[in-house]
């Protein structure tokens, strides 16, 4: 008897998976956001309106949530991926006024603290890439089927039309 390889068993799995990837980065930015405008789950509360901290965790707090329901979730995984690269760049790149050293861990250990901001921004850009997967708002609106539309009028035959392939 031979068992089919691990590759063909587990790619069934990938598009689920795909929606626990974003439901877990979506929930932990989310609460990564309403600490800095809440103070909760941790008081990290920042004054209202301050530039540019109490404005990151208002992007923080609202990309979280429209990631972790799967809603326009490309267009908010593009705005939070680039709010944490500019977050490295500001705060923990070494040629700023922040930590003079490259290393991204935490600076208890020598480290710039950086490690957060580099893994949500790549964390983000590859759910921009790859989608919301089955489980997600945007998913159940494509498949909505749209009813009470006028039928499209036939396309007039172009310049170019000739030179096309049929």
């Amino acid at each position: 008897m031979k068992s089919p390889n691990l590759d063909a068993r587990l790619n069934v799995h990938s598009p689920k998976i795909i929606s626990v990837f974003r439901i877990i980065v979506g929930l932990l930015f989310t609460l990564h956001g309403s600490m800095i405008l809440f103070g909760w789950p941790l008081d990290m509360k920042t004054p209202g309106g301050t530039w540019p901290g109490w404005w990151a965790g208002l992007i923080e707090f609202v990309t979280g949530l429209l990631v972790l329901a799967g809603l326009f979730t490309r267009p908010a995984a593009f705005l939070a991926s680039g709010t944490m690269a500019v977050a490295y760049f500001w705060q923990h790149w070494p040629f700023n006024d922040g930590p003079k050293v490259f290393s991204p861990f935490d600076p208890r250990l020598g480290g710039n603290g950086g490690e957060l901001a580099i893994l949500f921004c790549f964390s983000f850009l590859l759910i921009l890439f790859i989608g919301p997967g089955p489980y997600a708002v945007d998913a159940m609106r494509r498949r909505r089927p749209v009813t009470g539309t006028a039928t499209p009028a036939a396309r007039r035959p172009g310049l170019l039309d000739r030179f096309r392939r049929r």
